[in-house]
């Protein structure tokens, strides 16, 4: 039928029609590809995870030509390895060599070839461009010494001297060194204190049952101890004139000391004099160390009993921080001139010296050391500044530069990136961090700050901020200190009434604003609330309708997040407390608070705990240079610091998390 004829022809010849129809059939083809490739991927990943070795080979040939695909191949290489043949290994690293993986792999078969004894393909390939740990040291003397013998020993007794379990590899280097009289009783007795002392009581076990039987120390002994420290220590039954003996008597002081310091001390001056000088220094030595841990007032006293015992780095800086709190500055100025060089130079001990000096009426001394520290946006820094009596000194260079947009779509392209967002993507933020890590190593300032906007972008908010930190001649604060969801912690800030820089400060830091991130414990989302704190904030707020699904609700999570720090604000006076409540719990930060008085700057030096110290000076930080960027009010570090007020004040309800 003509009629139906022509309209058919003139179908089937529209070129243009024809290629829309093919360009529609390829785009519809690639896609489905790559759903499909994405779905083997996936599952190669959950098959890699539950360890299902089988499932993740059976899924590996549907992941080729994948973006991801020698991820999977590293998975399937990773989970045999000790019975991968070298080839397959070197055949990947000659496909992918460069890269995370390649990095990690490289160790993981330098590792395996060491516990097989395959030492002749081990030195072909050693050392790692990234470096090595203490396993892969001892291999590596293994492997020496299939070359040179046991002259490659020497390098093995320095790894001996630590508290910390040793790995395998290690073992068969110290007893070589045991067997030709290069670890001597001396050198196996002072590890025993070691271990000790890092409370690795499995470690000093095992190398007290090797020494000679006079002295050795049973299990028995150390357990009998273990059962009341304080009361073996008052009692003072040690036999005082062998080295058991005396190191029980040690083991006593240090288990009771780690208790209460101040307890031991009470009973080790009654029999501290029946020791050696060099035992009897080393204790009192442990004694000080905990006090100032536990920020007992008479630990600076108790420091100046120490005699010629060697203090350890974090020894040192405990020393100059329980000056600090007895407010001795003369001490403080000794502590730290005690330190090493290179400890001396960090800008937390030039800022301390600073104010030692200042103390003792050296102001011209201390102001050319803050006039040097006051160019960092540091937590000294910042401290610097308020010690001149003048605001923070922004950088040159603070404004944003223009992007090329051509430039960061060029960096988009690039294959380790299309990798990170991938990544990302499928929540595998570690590796994700990685590629990232590597793919901006070694860019100069320019092309760190590209790297930092483009990840903006993306909404890969850590990355950017991590990326924008590195630069170094310029500094842009606006990627520094990213802040995304403004209206959210607008309304949150507004709800609780706390400066909104505050907020900002503490979710930069928990979470640099990845908003459905989950901590190794559990914490969620922007502000890390723990599951059972976010059911008790909801039931402060009566939020009928909460469920443990919402916790990373941005709007929800800053809401609860504000209101559990200015419930704690509310109780503890100052931010710093407060913070130190929201990262440690409170009853850490109740114990924390001092006698007396104390300035809130020499409180934050003094949490004994390195993570805690550290993330309260970060907040503070964070929200003063975040009231310049959201053109807050100024309010200067030492206004924010405060003076802590002495615990006690205010009872934690039972009713409270």
């Amino acid at each position: 039928m003509p009629t139906f004829a022509r309209p058919f022809r003139s179908f089937r010849m529209s070129t243009p029609f024809v290629r829309v129809i093919v360009t529609l059939a390829v785009a519809f083809a690639a896609a489905h590809a790559s759903a499909q490739s994405d779905a083997d991927f996936l599952a190669a990943k959950a098959a890699y995870e539950r360890g299902d070795w089988q499932a993740l080979d059976a899924v590996a040939p549907g992941t080729a030509g994948h973006p991801l695909e020698r991820y999977v191949r590293y998975w399937q290489l990773k989970s045999r390895l000790d019975d991968t043949p070298n080839a397959a290994v070197q055949a990947f690293l000659a496909r992918y060599p460069d890269g995370p993986l390649a990095d990690r792999l490289r160790i993981d078969w330098l590792k395996s070839l060491g516990r097989r004894g395959d030492f002749a393909t081990f030195a072909a390939n050693y050392p790692p461009p990234s470096g090595e740990d203490t396993e892969l040291a001892c291999y590596a003397i293994q492997a020496r010494m299939q070359r040179n013998g046991d002259a490659a020993l020497v390098d093995a007794k320095p790894l001996w001297f630590t508290g910390a379990s040793t790995p395998d590899a290690c073992v068969p280097l110290f007893t070589a060194l045991v067997a030709r009289g290069d670890l001597t009783l001396d050198d196996r007795k002072a590890r025993v204190r070691l271990a000790i002392a890092n409370g690795n009581l499995r470690l000093a076990s095992s190398i007290v049952r090797d020494l000679p039987p006079k002295e050795r120390i049973a299990d028995k002994e150390f357990a009998a101890i273990d059962r009341d420290p304080l009361r073996a220590l008052r009692h003072g039954r040690f036999d005082w004139k062998s080295w058991p003996g005396r190191e029980l008597a040690l083991y006593a002081l240090e288990r009771a000391a780690r208790k209460d310091a101040s307890d031991a001390h009470d009973a080790w001056v009654k029999l501290r004099g029946r020791l050696p000088a060099a035992d009897r220094d080393y204790g009192n030595l442990r004694i000080a160390w905990h006090a100032s841990r536990q920020l007992d007032p008479h630990a600076n006293q108790w420091f100046a009993e120490v005699g010629k015992a060697t203090l350890t780095p974090e020894q040192q800086a405990w020393r100059v921080r329980a000056a600090l709190r007895a407010h001795a500055w003369r001490d403080v100025q000794a502590a730290i001139e005690a330190l090493p060089e290179s400890d001396r130079q960090q800008p937390a001990w030039r800022y301390w010296r600073a104010r030692a000096l200042a103390a003792q009426d050296r102001r011209d001394d201390a102001k050319s050391v803050y006039e040097a520290l006051a160019n960092h946006l540091d937590f000294y820094g910042l401290l610097a500044s308020d010690a001149l009596g003048r605001p923070v000194a922004l950088p040159a260079g603070a404004a944003r530069a223009p992007l090329d947009d051509a430039a960061l779509a060029q960096f988009g392209a690039r294959a380790d990136v299309k990798r990170v967002l991938l990544l990302a993507r499928f929540d595998l933020r570690l590796d994700a961090l990685r590629e990232w890590a590597y793919a901006v190593k070694g860019l100069d300032d320019d092309a760190l700050l590209l790297a930092a906007e483009y990840a903006r972008r993306a909404g890969l908010y850590d990355r950017a901020i991590f990326t924008a930190e590195r630069a170094s001649s310029r500094i842009d604060l606006g990627l520094r200190y990213l802040a995304p969801y403004r209206d959210e912690f607008a309304a949150a800030a507004k709800e609780q009434g706390i400066d909104v820089e505050l907020l900002y400060g503490i979710a930069r830091q928990e979470s640099r604003f990845v908003s459905d991130i989950v901590s190794s414990a559990g914490a969620v989302g922007l502000m890390q609330l723990m599951p059972a704190t976010a059911r008790w904030v909801a039931k402060k707020l009566s939020v009928a309708d909460y469920t443990s699904t919402r916790i990373a609700d941005v709007s929800l999570n800053t809401q609860f997040g504000a209101f559990y720090f200015r419930h704690w604000l509310d109780r503890l006076g100052l931010p710093a407390l407060a913070a130190a409540a929201y990262n440690a719990g409170p009853s850490r930060a109740r114990a924390w608070q001092p006698p007396a008085p104390l300035e809130g700057a020499i409180w934050v030096e003094t949490i004994p705990f390195n993570e805690t110290r550290d993330y309260v000076k970060r907040v503070l930080v964070n929200a003063t240079l975040y009231a310049h960027m959201l053109d807050r009010p100024y309010v200067s570090l030492t206004q924010r610091l405060g003076t802590v007020m002495p615990r006690g004040m205010d009872a934690i309800a039972a009713s409270e998390p």
